[in-house]
């Protein structure tokens, strides 16, 4: 068996220790006997849907974005959503999550155009808006996913995709609705950071396992001993659940002593 990921844009979309999803990939095949490679695919290089099996991408800042939009304009980003629509599997993170919507509205300057793989919209607020910054954890089917989220940008779900899962602790898409990332078919969208897959294997499993069906390789892959994995789980869903129990005592708080109106 071979698994094969394209990691879309290494060099400008890699902040937040997303590339260790990508390492995480690699060693959880391997340990079962996958031949994993990886493809890097950068700016001006083609998308070869027949190359690869499964597609990474990872965040960083509104400069990186609108190179990577301009990047994604046209057959590369046609040739990503055709291969989606055909079951290859993705996870695309934060600053990717939002260019794989329909546009990103930064808080200055014109909207970023997206690829269309979800049917969502992110908007800026502006700066003097609070950024959703902390530890998150989501319900993911029943598994609490874990992580890190710093975005600005308020991201909103349409008919026509499915959240990855709802709010635990944290802000997640935008801090309002309870949702958190995006679903549909088999590509996953997450403001998840730190990397997220490390201390999720459950999530990295199910992506390799859907990689591996794509190209017609149907396995029910061994488990391996994650009790290492499970305890950094525990350690940052620990840290999400004190976070918001501290936001929750402090909002009860200015409820029962509201600020008096200067005179």
């Amino acid at each position: 068996m071979k698994l094969r990921i394209g990691h879309l844009y290494p060099e400008a979309m890699n902040l937040y220790g997303d590339r260790g999803n990508i390492l995480a990939l690699l060693q959880r095949a391997r340990w079962r006997g996958i031949a994993a490679t990886v493809i890097p695919i950068g700016l001006g290089e083609p998308f070869d849907p027949a190359a690869v099996d499964l597609v990474f991408a990872g965040g960083d800042q509104d400069r990186e974005q609108r190179l990577v939009a301009a990047d994604l304009v046209g057959a590369k980003g046609e040739a990503i959503r055709a291969a989606i629509e055909q079951g290859m599997p993705a996870l695309v993170v934060c600053g990717s999550y939002q260019l794989f919507g329909r546009y990103y509205q930064p808080a200055s300057g014109p909207a970023i155009p997206g690829v269309g793989v979800f049917d969502l919209v992110t908007k800026h607020p502006g700066a003097e808006v609070t950024r959703c910054v902390g530890n998150l954890a989501v319900d993911w089917e029943g598994y609490l996913l874990v992580g890190f989220e710093n975005h600005g940008g308020r991201t909103y779900l349409g008919p026509g995709v499915q959240p990855l899962g709802r709010v635990v602790a944290g802000y997640g898409n935008n801090g309002q609705d309870g949702f958190e990332g995006a679903r549909y078919r088999n590509a996953f969208g997450t403001y998840l950071h730190g990397a997220l897959l490390p201390k999720n294997p459950r999530l990295a499993d199910e992506l390799i396992r859907l990689a591996l069906a794509y190209r017609g390789q149907e396995v029910e892959l061994p488990p391996l001993d994650d009790a290492i994995e499970e305890q950094a789980r525990q350690v940052a869903l620990a840290r999400a659940l004190s976070e918001r129990h501290a936001q929750q005592n402090v909002g009860a708080t200015r409820r029962q002593h509201p600020r008096r109106p200067r005179s």
